[in-house]
């Protein structure tokens, strides 16, 4: 992967879709949009990916919504709609409430073609949103999610005399990831022979990458020998690079059978050098191991 830095020159006062701001925060590089409608671009993503209350916020806004449209069109038919007070916006809005939800209590309906034309729409309106949220919300509730703690920060340590890039992972859950497997990347700024500033990828290799089946912890390490692209490297290098280490974990989750996911990413200041993890499993006289799950994130 490629990231050419040069100057933009002047700004574009039209909106360009296809020009992206890339922010540097402490070494996590990050991607924004310039125009924040781009993102109605891709209706489906973004209503996957908003939180629960943007989700519900947006259905109550976009209900109300129609059901007020539809209320000025009985509003405009005049006295159209039986048992409704005359010029009565609210009663209409009641009516298409219930039209739209196929409710039909009875104590009003239409009495023009007019109306029934309205409500012919309005029917068909309340079918396909129905089954469009109905959609959107199974496929929130159906996307399989991991529950991953990752420790704060990654320690650089000896382990069995040998520089050991150190961090862990926890499994939330009570349930088992089945074939779990850890992938560590490591990004950092280089400059080509030819003078080319370039972000390279890396991939590092772990002692240990995968397990069969992962529920309390995990220690991930990548031993720092002569073959390890972050051999020599100090912490200034590490911000002078811009360096970064990207986690991925996936594995099966025994509840539902689905494959599942999990990221983190650690800056260049949050990985310690000479500072190990502290241990967080007991082991006691009458023969039973205990995890402190407070100590998870804590060095010496």
């Amino acid at each position: 992967m490629k990231i050419r830095f040069k100057n933009i020159g002047k700004i574009r006062r039209k909106p360009d879709f296809s020009l992206r701001h890339i922010i540097n925060q402490d070494g996590r590089f990050e991607v924004s949009s310039l125009n924040w409608h781009t993102f109605w671009r891709d209706p489906y993503h973004l209503m996957l990916t908003l939180p629960w209350s943007g989700f519900l916020l947006l259905i109550t806004l976009g209900y109300l919504a129609l059901n007020l449209m539809f209320a000025f069109a009985y509003w405009f038919g005049g006295d159209c709609i039986a048992n409704a007070q005359p010029e009565s916006l609210l009663d209409r809005f009641f009516f298409s409430v219930q039209t739209l939800a196929s409710i039909g209590y009875g104590a009003m309906y239409p009495k023009t073609i007019y109306a029934n034309v309205i409500v012919t729409i309005e029917s068909i309106a309340g079918l396909t949103g129905i089954a469009v949220m109905t959609g959107l919300s199974f496929a929130r509730f159906s996307k399989p999610t991991a529950r991953i703690l990752f420790s704060k920060v990654a320690v650089i340590t000896s382990h069995n005399n040998v520089p050991t890039l150190m961090f862990r992972a926890a499994n939330r859950r009570s349930n088992l990831i089945l074939e779990a497997q850890m992938h560590c990347y490591l990004f950092r700024d280089e400059t080509t022979l030819e003078g080319k500033a370039m972000r390279r990828i890396y991939d590092l290799k772990l002692v240990r990458s995968q397990t069969p089946n992962f529920m309390l912890t995990w220690t991930v390490m990548h031993q720092i020998d002569d073959l390890s692209p972050i051999y020599g490297m100090s912490p200034d290098d590490f911000e002078r690079t811009n360096t970064l280490l990207t986690i991925i974990l996936s594995g099966i989750d025994e509840t539902v059978s689905q494959m599942v996911h999990a990221r983190h990413v650690y800056t260049h200041k949050s990985i310690l050098t000479n500072k190990q993890l502290v241990d967080v499993i007991f082991h006691y006289d009458d023969g039973n191991r205990y995890i402190d799950y407070k100590l998870f994130h804590d060095v010496e």
